[in-house]
């Protein structure tokens, strides 16, 4: 009797940065791949992100630079397949690439490189990608069974990798955590991550101003440039703080970092006694935020009539500058997912369910969040890598 089998492997939902490395590894390991995309293009956030020149990945990739409920989850995938193993297939492919600040790799020319590179490695082997096809149900009934517009499609293993509710109008959805939940997987709350903030409070006539600060809460700081905007606070430092932020706390801000402002003002208020306040800060600040600042804390008149006593207690602000944020951009502007599927329920060395066998998930699904400067890429890629390499 002969038994018929079916034609694919493993069936990989989501041809993101994660779907498309997964789909690749286990397409050269000779496993029979079927990539499906609900969009009409592969690797659509790719495109876009480091304004269209991909911040692949970064030099200093580190575990402790990963958000997640177990912290520890993500360094069995980061130690297997490490940014060293991306940047030569990068240069394999012949795509020229330069390193920005603190690490960050991008492509010299666009990241439409970056895709053509994973399509390419793809096809080599054997990937069949489907684009446009929308997913109305999954179940097992022994084999995974995904019903979609092109009809129904079996195999023995399942991937994940839908990403997480980020940036809908790239057609994010939260299609992974609900597949994780109808097969019994736990879900970590999502929230959005890398998000600028909102504050009740915003002064529009501030928008546009950018500085270097260092961004606090907690244990955690990041010193880049901050961007005031007309609803809050963006930039950077903001960006990277807000991943670790939950609502009601507040963020502290050194305006000034590597300056003594108790020094710089009370040797200025000797030198210039007749000089503004906002006119001596404006030294070190941008001219609208001196100017905001000191209106907001100091006495009007001149430097010298203003107590030392007082210029002390205003550098103070400056140099912890407290910020309490109404809340977020949501979605629309976050660049990744904070939380989702439980690491708990994962193999760390593969990404399968524990409980619910040949079922995966990878990338911005899981509760893995990188900091800014592609970090959340090298998890895709990782990630993606590790259960590709066990399908």
């Amino acid at each position: 009797m002969t038994v018929s089998l079916p034609p694919y492997d493993a069936i990989i939902l989501g041809a993101g940065a994660a779907g498309l490395m997964c789909a690749l590894t286990a397409g050269r390991r000779g496993r029979r791949v079927l990539l499906l995309e609900h969009t009409d293009k592969a690797g659509a956030k790719i495109l876009i992100s480091g304004g269209g020149r991909c911040n692949f990945t970064n030099l200093a990739i580190a575990p402790e630079r990963f958000l997640s409920s177990n912290p520890q989850f993500a360094t069995s995938a980061l130690r297997r397949y490490t940014q060293g193993d991306f940047i030569a297939m990068v240069q394999r492919h012949h795509i020229a690439f330069h390193e920005k600040t603190l690490g960050q790799l991008f492509c010299d020319g666009s990241a439409r490189a970056i895709v053509g590179m994973l399509l390419e490695e793809c096809a080599a082997g054997g990937v069949d990608l489907r684009l446009g096809q929308t997913i109305s149900s999954v179940t097992k009934p022994g084999l995974f069974r995904v019903e979609t517009t092109a009809g129904p499609f079996t195999a023995p293993a399942l991937v994940l990798a839908t990403g997480g509710l980020s940036i809908p109008k790239m057609g994010a959805t939260g299609l992974a955590y609900d597949l994780a939940r109808q097969f019994g997987l736990r879900i970590i709350l999502a929230r959005p991550g890398l998000v600028p903030f909102k504050a009740a409070d915003a002064d529009a006539a501030m928008a546009g101003v950018s500085l270097d600060a260092i961004a606090s809460l907690g244990r955690q700081s990041f010193r880049e440039n901050i961007l005031f905007t007309h609803r809050g606070l963006s930039g950077p430092a903001i960006l990277q703080i807000s991943s670790y932020w939950r609502q009601g706390e507040a963020i502290t801000l050194d305006l000034l970092p590597g300056h003594d402002p108790a020094a710089f003002l009370t040797e200025r208020k000797r030198a210039r006694p007749k000089a503004a306040p906002q006119t001596v800060l404006a030294e070190l600040l941008p001219s609208r935020l001196a100017q905001a600042m000191t209106a907001a804390h100091l006495p009007p008149g001149e430097l010298a009539n203003i107590p030392d006593r007082t210029l002390a207690a205003f550098a103070g602000v400056l140099k912890a500058w407290e910020f309490r944020p109404s809340g977020t951009e949501g979605y629309a502007k976050a660049e990744v997912t904070a939380g989702g599927i439980d690491t708990r329920d994962l193999s760390s060395k593969t990404m399968e369910a524990r409980e619910q066998p040949g079922l995966y998930a990878i990338g911005e699904a899981v509760d893995v969040t990188g900091w800014l400067g592609g970090y959340n890429f090298q998890w895709a890629w990782s990630s993606g890598w590790s259960a590709g390499d066990a399908v």
